[in-house]
């Protein structure tokens, strides 16, 4: 119950921020082109709260943040008023009476404020933590595995993917994960822990994890990082783990003859096995000892048949068991954070721009698509890890919310933003008749999206 509040919690305080932001960049330019707001609203559904400011505008909070809007003087949902009907006095306040550069800039003010909060959050960051992470250095190699037969090698440092470069493990995956769904050839450069001289590993894909919800590039390739040990903090009660005498302090060092080298190792090697017997050796009291263990068959997320014991990692600082030229730490002054912020937010809208054109095409899973219930869950799981942790969600939920908005669908600010640039073409507005069809077209597309985005919820929930 405590869970499920906080996911609630967080997904108000998430969702109201967001679109705070969004609709406030459309105000505030909307003021400084000389056009009067009408109403300022946050949310959906019959008010909660409604007051009129000093400025005349009408504010309004509604239960539901999934959205709002700013009314203007001039300016219906989706067209434009017609400039008779709005009294001779207020004209030049009146949005349908602005030039279309100016109605352009006042409609995409809202993306643009979204793409400014992740700016804003991501030097933030940068100054209150830098970046910190594990060294993408090569921990093992799986055998059999595209990693092996590519050439990669224990110890291998991974300087960049595809030519963009790494320095913690965590841009790795980011980089492997814009290339979901293609096919044709990763390269990576890598550092050998033998030598110097710097050389490309390619690795062929093919319509890679084009399917998975749940996608692990670095895993799927066969390579291990450098991780927890795969330490037991304890057991569920009633689980294949306390069946097989698995117990709190145990560290795995083996599975069936194969070394096991961390914490995701471990898991990933439980996971496969559904129902198949393991013979396990783990250290316990300074001895190894060995134990049988048969991972109980249950649906991942997808449906896919995955292990599970009921075993949790003891929780351990990778300071505490990492050689330090193992970690990385980066840390950036109030100048020097600008840049990175820059960077990683142009980074991360062009990978939510890509994985949506690939969900288009079809190169990726639609099951990737999330609603509000996965977002509840996710931004309260982020929320207790830590505030840098959350923040970094928020940064990428305000990308995605700025980058879909620019969609050339009507209803959406890019489809307003068709709208005026086919007026600049053909040097008047589109008819309205055109634009009515749009709407609906536009309302549908984003009525299908949304139910199969719950629709997606239900499933991973169920």
């Amino acid at each position: 119950m405590l869970e499920f509040i906080i996911s609630v919690l967080a997904l108000i305080v998430t969702l109201g921020i967001l679109v705070t932001i969004h609709e406030f960049g459309h105000f505030w330019v909307a003021r400084r082109c000389g056009v009067k707001v009408l109403r300022f609203s946050i949310g959906f559904g019959r008010a909660v709260k409604t007051w009129i400011g000093k400025d005349g505008v009408e504010y309004v909070l509604a239960p539901i943040p999934l959205g709002g809007y700013v009314k203007m003087l001039g300016q219906e949902d989706t067209t434009l008023t017609d400039a008779s009907e709005v009294p001779v006095n207020e004209r030049h306040h009146s949005f349908a009476c602005k030039s279309l550069w100016q109605r352009m800039a006042i409609v995409a003010a809202g993306p643009v404020a979204n793409f400014l909060l992740a700016i804003f959050i991501y030097w933030v960051i940068n100054i209150s933590y830098g970046i910190n992470g594990i060294a993408p250095i090569v921990n093992g190699v799986s055998s059999n595995s595209a990693a092996q037969l590519a050439g990669l090698e224990v110890g291998d440092e991974i300087l960049a993917v595809d030519g963009q470069p790494t320095i913690i493990w965590q841009q790795v995956t980011l980089r492997m994960l814009g290339r979901l769904g293609e096919t044709g050839e990763l390269v990576l450069s890598v550092d050998p822990a033998d030598s110097s001289n710097i050389r490309d590993v390619r690795i062929p894909i093919q319509a890679w994890m084009g399917g998975d919800t749940e996608p692990d590039p670095v895993t799927n390739l066969g390579i291990v990082r450098i991780e927890i040990p795969a330490l037991i903090g304890g057991t569920i009660a009633g689980g294949r783990a306390e069946f097989g005498d698995l117990q709190t302090g145990d560290e795995v060092l083996s599975v069936n003859g194969e070394p096991i080298l961390g914490w995701t190792h471990w898991v990933q090697v439980i996971r496969n096995s559904p129902e198949l017997d393991l013979d396990v050796i783990v250290q316990r009291n300074g001895s190894e000892t060995g134990l049988e263990l048969r991972p109980e068959l249950v649906r991942g997320e997808d449906g896919r048949a995955i292990g599970s014991i009921g075993a949790y990692l003891q929780e351990t600082s990778l300071s505490e068991i990492l050689p330090p030229e193992a970690l990385r730490a980066i840390h950036f002054g109030p100048l020097t954070a600008i840049q990175p912020a820059l960077q990683e937010t142009w980074d991360k809208s062009v990978f939510v721009l890509v994985s949506l054109k690939k969900m288009v095409i079809g190169l990726i899973s639609v099951k990737n698509i999330n609603g509000p219930i996965t977002i509840a869950q996710v931004a309260g799981e982020t929320a207790s890890y830590g505030l840098n942790v959350y923040l970094g969600f928020l940064a990428l939920l305000s990308i995605s919310l700025g980058v879909l908005n620019l969609m050339p669908i009507p209803v959406l600010d890019g489809g307003h933003l068709m709208y005026y640039m086919i007026e600049a073409v053909i040097r008047r507005p589109v008819p309205e008749r055109i634009q009515a069809w749009g709407l609906q077209l536009g309302l549908l597309l984003i009525s299908g999206i949304m139910v199969l985005a719950l629709y997606n919820d239900f499933v991973r929930i169920l």
